[in-house]
This record gives C-alpha cells, structure tokens and sequence, in this order.
C-alpha cells in the first residue's frame, strides 16, 4: 500500500497530524458529539457495543473502502455501512456490510435519503 502522509486534525484550532479525520485526541469527543446530537435513543440503542464488537471485525477484516477498490484506489476504510439498514430489517450479519471511507460512506448515505440528503 503507499505512503500516505498525515494530515492535520480537522478539529478546530488542533495541531496534531493524524490517519483519519480527528486525532486520539478529539476523535473520541467527536463521536460523543456525533451520537448526542444526531442520532435518536431507538437509534443509539442498535450502535451499542456489540455493535462496535462487529464492526471492529468487519474493519480488521476489510480495512480498504470497497467502492474506492472498484474505481482502483486505495483509501483506508474508517466506517462500516448497513447495505440494508437495521431499520428496514437490515441485520449485522457480514453480507449486509460494507466498509468504505468517510467520503463513500456520506455519498451512499445522502443518495440513499439518509440523514443528510433528507
């Protein structure tokens, strides 16, 4: 895989370089953020820690985007997307994920009518 350099935190004000988009530092305050303000109770509730157990093994297994592999780049997977979501009976099982970068995962996301293309 090639080098690819680190980048600033994209946390405001933030110095430090990282991988992905925020560092240890804020990543964990992101996400905190993320879940308050943006995701209902029913919701949250299906993102617990199995969850996170799963999508861990998902990542370790599949760590490059696959829709970046199928335009033959190479982008790190940050996140792991419900083919079928859970809301519409989607399950956790490994044939209804996906892993893909940010950027894939906000494009399906908003073309599929999710949060931000609403």
């Amino acid at each position: 895989m090639p080098y690819r350099p680190k980048r600033p935190c994209s946390y405001p004000g933030c110095p430090n370089l990282t991988n992905g988009r925020f560092c240890e530092e804020h990543a964990k305050e992101e996400a905190k953020r993320y879940e308050h303000y943006q995701r209902d109770p029913v919701t949250r509730k299906r993102y617990g820690r199995e969850w996170i157990r799963i999508r861990n093994q998902y990542i370790a297994a599949h760590p490059l985007c696959e829709q970046c592999r199928k335009h033959e780049r190479i982008t790190p997977a940050e996140e792991v997307h419900h083919i079928k979501p859970l809301s519409l009976g989607g399950t956790n099982d490994f044939d209804n994920l996906m892993a893909l970068c940010t950027s894939c995962h906000s494009e399906i996301t908003a073309r599929e009518g999710g949060r931000w293309g609403r």
